[in-house]
């Protein structure tokens, strides 16, 4: 049986590498699921057992096909719900995540594809993250980090990162809501920061979390 627990596993294991490339190692996953590396190990050996990872020791563990495919499940569910509960019930995106973590084991599939009817089928959740279609398939853009952009680049916000409150919240105030264009009026190497102008506010962020945004270029 599929628990609650082992679909967290899964969803972080597939958001740790999205395009299934490479072996991520067991304190790595460890973090990413706020639990001990010893409690990460045996679910490891439980996942691998069921055959939804494969794990050698000391060279890290990846998805397998059927692992993979739970996972996106998981993670189209978490999606959906995120917008649902922005779009439909007006709920803060900052306030989001932690509901959908809830959410998405205790919905049915076909609530699921009901909503997303209603939605529309959308291709993105409230934060800019794909969200795979019913085939499992996810829509691929042509990012970039918005860190990596250059004075004088005209560009939109596609993607945020970073789902903290706190971070969200300053994103809002700050005009950096999905779809906004901004200008890159300076950028500092030395000074480790980027200045933009997102209608009337301009903004300045450290690099690292410029890092945290993704833009499409206009």
């Amino acid at each position: 049986m599929i628990t609650s627990t082992v679909e967290d596993y899964l969803k972080a294991l597939f958001l740790l590498d999205p395009n299934g490339k490479k072996r991520i190692a067991t304190g790595e996953l460890a973090k990413a699921t706020n639990v001990t590396p010893g409690s990460a190990t045996a679910m490891i050996k439980t996942l691998a057992e069921a055959g939804l990872v494969r794990h050698r020791p000391h060279y890290g563990v990846q998805l397998t096909t059927t692992g993979r495919n739970l996972a996106v499940h998981v993670v189209r569910r978490h999606r959906i719900v995120e917008l649902f509960l922005v779009k439909i019930l007006g709920m803060d995106w900052g306030e989001v995540h932690n509901e959908a973590e809830k959410l998405e084991h205790a919905v049915s599939n076909e609530v699921i594809e009901r909503m997303d009817a209603l939605l529309g089928h959308p291709t993105a959740d409230p934060h800019g993250d794909p969200i795979p279609n019913a085939s499992g398939e996810l829509p691929r853009r042509s990012l970039t980090q918005l860190s990596a952009c250059n004075e004088g680049d005209h560009v939109s916000v596609a993607r945020i990162h970073n789902q903290d409150t706190e971070f969200l919240k300053f994103a809002e105030e700050s005009g950096l809501l999905l779809g906004a264009k901004i200008t890159i009026s300076s950028k500092s190497e030395h000074a480790d920061s980027i200045t933009l102008l997102s209608g009337e506010h301009k903004v300045t962020l450290g690099l690292a979390s410029a890092c945290r945004i993704e833009v499409e270029h206009a």
